[in-house]
Parts: C-alpha cells; sequence; structure tokens
C-alpha cells in the first residue's frame, strides 16, 4: 500500500479538517497539521466530523512550515491548488508521497506554489468558480493515489446485510 501523508497547511474550519480526518483512518494516510490552526483540536465540531475514529489516526503537528519542512527534508510534496497547471491524474505519484493543501480562505502561499511548479496540480473544475470543498479535494485526491497502487491493502468488497453476492 502507498504511504500517503495529507499535509494541511493552516486549516480553519474544523468541519473539514474532521472529515479529512476520517478519511485517513478510512485509507490508512497520516495527517499533518501544519499551525496556525483556526480551531482548536478539542473542538466539538471537528471530534463531530471525524466521529470516533480519532483513536485510528496517525496525526502530526507542526509550529509553522519551516517546522514541517526540517523534519521532511526529502519528502515528495504535491501541491493541490487551483492556481496550478497540471492536471492530479498526469501525476504518477511516489511512495511515500506528501500532498499538501493551503487554508480554505487562500489556498497555499504563491511563494510556494511559483517554486515548485511541476508539482502543483489542480483538480479540473468548470470556469468561473472558485474552488471545490476542501475536504473533497483531499478525498479525490487521496482516491487517485490509491487507485494508482489498485486500492492494495485496502477492503475492495463490501458486503449485504441480509443478502449475499452472487459469484
Amino acid at each position: 500500500m502507498s504511504k500517503i501523508n495529507i499535509v494541511l497547511h493552516e486549516p480553519e474550519i474544523p468541519q473539514n479538517t474532521g472529515n479529512i480526518a476520517r478519511t485517513c483512518a478510512a485509507t490508512g494516510a497520516s495527517l499533518h497539521l501544519i499551525r496556525p490552526l483556526g480551531f482548536a483540536i478539542d473542538d466539538k465540531k471537528l471530534k463531530r466530523a471525524g466521529l470516533d475514529y480519532w483513536h485510528q489516526l496517525d496525526i502530526t503537528y507542526y509550529d509553522g512550515i519551516s517546522d514541517f519542512y526540517a523534519k521532511h527534508l526529502d519528502a515528495a510534496v504535491y501541491y493541490f491548488s487551483t492556481k496550478a497547471k497540471h492536471v492530479y491524474t498526469e501525476i504518477t505519484y511516489p511512495d511515500p508521497v506528501y500532498i499538501m493543501f493551503g487554508k480554505e480562505t487562500k489556498g497555499l502561499p504563491e511563494e510556494l506554489l511559483h517554486s515548485n511548479p511541476d508539482r502543483c496540480v489542480r483538480l479540473p473544475m468548470r470556469e468561473g468558480l472558485r474552488s471545490l470543498n476542501l475536504s473533497n479535494t483531499v478525498a479525490v485526491a487521496v482516491y487517485e493515489i490509491l487507485r494508482q497502487s489498485d486500492f492494495a491493502d485496502l477492503k475492495t468488497a463490501g458486503e449485504l446485510t441480509r443478502f449475499t453476492w452472487e459469484e
């Protein structure tokens, strides 16, 4: 299974981070939160969105983006932004991979994007719209990376409660 690391740069909305935490728990991805955060970690909205999955999370906190980079010197980081020139499906993601997302109101700093043009990717969307919801974007990105590894180590078939699937 690919080791996926989701990095949130200064997230502001607790519900988004909670939903992303739930995606991490379901897929085995690690969550990296770069401060400052727009909420307290004990925020009820954050916990409610992540429901009862918090004990299943691999979560790391950083005191700013320089702290993150100091601890991940050789990390392969891909930056998701509506300002990117490349589409997220054009990339063959390495293992391990770090996928970074910016704050909901501003995205990632443009200096960061400009200095990493080949690692900046976007989800296509209609002209004139600002962006997709952060937690939705993270889920799409994570599942593309998982698809590229054929969903290794994940349960791919569901089971019915009252019936059984025919072979």
